[in-house]
């Protein structure tokens, strides 16, 4: 990190610090979340309006954008505020951190001026269009197809565990312009207003009661060619700046998160002497992460591309996310599959959405295959 990065991040970790303690009355309702899902989003987003109208949100994204301009590692330290205050970190920050970067590095800077300060400020939600029921890792084998009509693209397929899709106003969707033997080659990104005419979203309810995936539906959708991100067929490398970016700035935010519900573990029970190890465990397992996630991050904010060691991060980061919460249902079983307070049913609710840390973004198995025969040089399994 240069000096410039590391006075610009000492400076804002002082001044965010202050307006937090500073606005902490008015800023309360917002430290605690509902239990439905749709007060929860309400709330999240009020926390985040707050934090765009004082500027803080704005700090680290390029001015052209809408953004107030500085280094990125200040987003990382956003993060890291909030969590300290005692603030849920918005679920919307962490899909502005996957999908923003890579709209508006590859879309038209026209419409990347246009849509990223709807999205950041709060009065927008995109959600990530991928999987589909045949294609999850495998986004080379994906289906949904988009015609070129001239002016249009005419869109029609299914996409499957889209996060948030009922409340969000945009997707960016992957489909495929080319043949299907062509895998990726053939694939493009696409800016989708989630209200075009033909597209249905069929909400799932996932096993922690969440109905945080849903279905979509394309049926003769039109999508006009300025919504194309990239260059058509290239939506590898809008997909790869996805992933690698769910690895960067978002890692970091969630491992600052896992080692708060850690310590929340630790002070708000009276733990047994012999789960003192169980704890070290956890804790050497979050601390390998935050190390990967700081070198990430560090290369992030240095300008560099990550590539295939970010499966690494990934990795760590499913790896770490179980044990917390694991360790919560083997050091306090009674309190955390019988008592109906709050704690318990967050705890519960955590451990569940934990199950499946190793599957979103890409499952470990995959992880691993990429760290085999790109890193290490393997043989590609048969």
């Amino acid at each position: 990190m240069s000096a410039n990065d590391r006075a610009e991040l000492e400076e804002f970790q002082r001044g965010f610090g202050r307006w937090l303690d500073e606005h902490r009355e008015d800023l309360e309702p917002l430290r605690s979340l509902p239990p439905e899902l749709d007060a929860q989003f309400a709330v999240q987003r009020r926390l985040q309006r707050q934090l765009y109208d004082a500027g803080w949100l704005r700090r680290g994204w390029p001015e052209q954008i809408g953004g107030l301009g500085g280094s990125v590692v200040v987003r990382g330290a956003l993060a890291e505020g909030l969590t300290r205050h005692g603030y849920t970190f918005p679920f919307a920050l962490g899909m502005i951190e996957v999908l923003a970067p890579s709209v508006t590095r590859f879309a038209a800077p026209e419409l990347a001026a246009e849509m990223f300060p709807r999205f950041l400020s709060g009065d927008e939600l995109w959600c990530q269009g991928f999987s589909e029921p045949e294609a999850g890792s495998d986004l080379g084998s994906l289906r949904t197809r988009a015609v070129d009509e001239g002016e249009h693209w005419r869109v029609n397929g299914q996409k499957i565990w889209t996060s948030w899709a009922q409340f969000a106003q945009r997707c960016v969707l992957l489909v495929r312009t080319g043949e299907q033997a062509e895998g990726f080659r053939g694939v493009t990104a696409l800016f989708v207003d989630m209200d075009s005419p033909g597209i249905t979203v069929r909400p799932l309810r996932a096993m922690s009661g969440d109905e945080e995936f849903s279905e979509l539906f394309f049926d003769d959708v039109l999508v006009p060619k300025s919504r194309t991100v990239g260059a058509v067929g290239a939506g590898v490398a809008v997909t790869m700046a996805v992933l690698e970016n769910e690895r960067g700035v978002l890692a970091w935010q969630r491992q600052t998160w896992l080692h708060q519900r850690l310590r929340a573990l630790v002070a708000e029970h009276r733990l047994e002497q012999s789960s003192a190890g169980r704890i070290g465990e956890v804790y050497a397992s979050l601390y390998a992460l935050k190390l990967r996630s700081r070198d990430t991050f560090r290369a992030v904010v240095a300008g560099q591309v990550i590539g295939p060691r970010s499966s690494v991060d990934k990795i760590l980061l499913s790896t770490g996310e179980k044990a917390v919460f694991d360790a919560v249902f083997d050091l306090l079983p009674d309190h955390t599959l019988f008592d109906d307070e709050p704690g318990a049913r967050q705890w519960r609710h955590e451990h569940a959405y934990s199950r499946a840390s190793s599957i979103y973004g890409g499952t470990a198995e995959v992880q691993r295959n990429i760290l085999a025969e790109r890193i290490l040089s393997l043989p590609r399994e048969r």
